[in-house]
């Protein structure tokens, strides 16, 4: 049966930062919310999978080692496998993430907010 997903609704359900929650899936793929805030993402690369991330609110800076993009509420940019990038909210941020399922959000690296699977919020 096909539903709505209403993205405030499911926010209000976690308060925790850098921990994404899926909240649906198709064709592999996983469309997770999750809330950031703080300098904490470790420089990672992604070998096999690219990743989409919209800012639904708040600002993003989306650095690779020779430049950075940031991003407002209603941009997204997707990063291609194997670019070194790291991830750095302005702030509170709310973000959309589209990316396939299994992905590793640090990538290559672990880190103190690396998750080893991910929660699965009712939609």
């Amino acid at each position: 049966m096909l539903k709505a997903v209403n993205i405030e609704r499911c926010f209000s359900l976690f308060r925790d930062t850098f921990s994404p929650k899926i909240v649906a899936e198709l064709n592999g793929q996983h469309v997770k919310l999750v809330r950031a805030e703080g300098d904490k993402v470790p420089w990672h690369t992604h070998e096999d999978e690219d990743e989409l991330f919209l800012v639904l609110d708040g600002a993003l800076d989306i650095k690779e080692r020779d430049g950075s993009v940031r991003l407002n509420p209603g941009e997204f940019c997707v990063v291609p496998r194997g670019i070194e990038h790291k991830v750095v909210p302005i702030g509170q941020v709310k973000l959309l993430l589209f990316e396939p399922a299994g992905i590793s959000h640090t990538g290559n690296v672990r880190s103190d907010i690396t998750k080893d699977r991910f929660d699965r919020l009712e939609t």
